[in-house]
């Protein structure tokens, strides 16, 4: 067991990394959807460039990241057996089955604008980006408090981080049709 940190240590440097994919991927994905809007040459440049940006993202940081964290969560858990006898563990759970829902969603959105199919505004594509952030508060609170009997205090939490990320969004919208630059 002498080991167990190294492993620990290996799944929380994929999960940050993992994470840190899908909250760029989005974001190179809002950046493709106003370029489509271009006049050429630049939509062509802008569309070419970033479908080169998020496919490097996707296939070299994001994917692996997240299929080597999952190995490595999977091996704790094997040398660690009683973590599944763990309230909050089955709720953490629960909740990287939806990370991985997001993930193979953003695998289908960045699959749909490497063909040039843009079916998401560049706002909407801007709230689907705050996903990975309510999932990342969840996993980080419930794996450091690991008390999945409050649990409603969590629901509360995340409702009110949902209700800020959306006012954020408001204002940034209302700032950047004031400032296009912004």
């Amino acid at each position: 067991m002498e080991y167990y940190n190294y492993i620990k240590s290996l799944h929380l440097i994929f999960v940050i990394t993992w994470f840190a994919g899908l909250f760029y991927i989005p974001r190179l994905f809002v950046y493709h959807i106003e370029a489509a809007q271009e006049a050429e040459p630049k939509r062509t440049i802008l569309v070419d460039q970033l479908k080169l940006m998020t496919k490097r993202l996707w296939f070299i940081i994001t994917w692996p990241s997240a299929v080597l964290a999952s190995l490595f969560a999977f091996w704790m858990l094997y040398l660690m057996p009683g973590w599944l006898q763990q309230p909050w563990m089955h709720v953490k759970l629960g909740f990287v089955v939806l990370l991985y829902i997001y993930h193979f969603k953003c695998h289908l959105i960045y699959k749909e604008l490497q063909n040039d199919v843009v079916k998401w505004t560049s706002n909407q594509m801007r709230i689907w980006n705050e996903g990975t952030t309510i999932i990342l508060f969840a996993v980080i609170f419930l794996v450091i408090v690991r008390d999945a009997v409050n649990w409603i205090y969590g629901v509360i939490g995340i409702i009110l981080l949902g209700v800020l990320l959306m006012l954020g969004i408001k204002l940034y919208k209302r700032i950047r049709s004031k400032n296009p630059n912004a």
